[in-house]
């Protein structure tokens, strides 16, 4: 009872009040200061001796239970807060930002191999549940600006036409870290009907206003590491009903990295 509740609930906020809302100014700064905290701990980690995989970071008993996790074969997805550099929660008016870690082990298989699958743009709908169409716009050295059409579906179904830009960077042989970030997200209206059209960016329903992921590729001698942060970006909810739907709500990008990471894994496997 409880559960379907809870889904009558998002159904009517989400294709209620949630069919106008626009991305503020206000919105936007926070977000920008949050990927700023965010991008500065993960360079600050990247370059230290200390390790490179996020996961060596993280306190010892979450590490302990997620290289666990991901050696017998099972993908460790933890949440994640960036603070600000006194400590402090980052508030974010009119929006909610969605940070979730997220890590799988390919054994027997090279970094190399797992960048050539992540980096074949134009086969990710083959590869990926949530990609209904792609296309590598171009591509400058370790630089790729792709296209991807969007499918998330959780209770109701939103498409997206986005545009990323993709960054590599190959630290040796056996590191190589990216960074991807949305350029353009367009929810579309009518999906698949002749009439299709693409909402004003920042003026839609609010489901998915900005997206940044952080990867990490570690070979050993067994096989490679692969880690991703996702950050992302939706309106806020009314607080009369955040406490009910609001895990609800971080529930999709987290099933969504979950996801990506076992099919990254699974079609390697299978190759």
């Amino acid at each position: 009872m409880v559960r379907r509740a809870l889904v009558l609930l998002t159904v009517v906020f989400w294709s209620g009040s949630a069919r106008a809302a626009k991305l503020e100014s206000s919105t936007e700064k926070a977000w920008n200061a949050y990927i700023a905290f965010t991008e500065a701990r993960i360079d600050s980690e990247l370059g230290s001796p200390d390790g490179f995989l996020l996961m060596q970071f993280l306190d010892p008993s979450e590490r302990t239970e997620c290289e666990r996790e991901v050696r017998a074969g099972d993908v460790c997805v933890l949440e994640r807060h960036t603070l600000d550099d006194e400590g402090n929660k980052i508030a974010v008016p009119y929006g909610m930002i969605h940070h979730w870690y997220g890590t799988v082990y390919v054994p027997g298989v090279s970094v190399d191999r797992v960048i050539e699958l992540v980096q074949a743009y134009d086969k990710a709908a083959n590869y990926y549940t949530e990609v209904e169409d792609s296309q590598l716009l171009s591509r400058e050295g370790d630089q790729f600006d792709i296209f991807l059409r969007l499918r998330r579906t959780k209770v109701i179904t939103v498409h997206y036409a986005t545009v990323h830009r993709v960054d590599y960077h190959r630290r040796d042989d056996a590191h190589i870290s990216s960074r991807s970030v949305a350029t353009s997200i367009r929810e579309i209206a009518k999906p698949g009907e002749p009439n299709e059209s693409e909402k004003p960016e920042g003026d839609d329903r609010g489901f998915l206003w900005r997206l940044n992921s952080y990867w990490r590729f570690q070979e050993t001698e067994e096989g490679t590491f692969v880690e991703c942060e996702s950050v992302s970006l939706s309106r806020d909810v009314p607080a009369a009903v955040r406490w009910l739907v609001k895990n609800f709500l971080d529930s999709v990008p987290k099933e969504s990295l979950e996801s990506t990471l076992f099919q990254i894994r699974d079609r390697l496997l299978i190759r």
